[in-house]
């Protein structure tokens, strides 16, 4: 699997699961929608300092985004 793609899935899965829209995670984070958007799609490669800062915004470990799911 595409460690980029299942970074998004989950980011979005948690986003989603929270009720929070990409605009409310930008204003925890500091990270632009546009970014947000495509780090969701599988567009971009965040590095470990933006998974931890992610992580933090959704109040989850940075675990929690690199874990495989079920689907992969």
């Amino acid at each position: 699997m595409d460690m980029r793609k299942l970074v998004g899935r989950n980011f979005a899965r948690l986003r989603r699961d929270q009720g929070l829209t990409q605009e409310q995670v930008e204003e925890r984070s500091g990270f632009s929608q546009q970014y947000l958007s495509g780090l969701e799609r599988g567009r971009r490669n965040p590095t470990i300092i933006t998974l931890y800062e992610l992580a933090r915004a959704l109040g989850v470990s940075h675990v929690e985004l690199v874990r495989p799911d079920a689907d992969a």
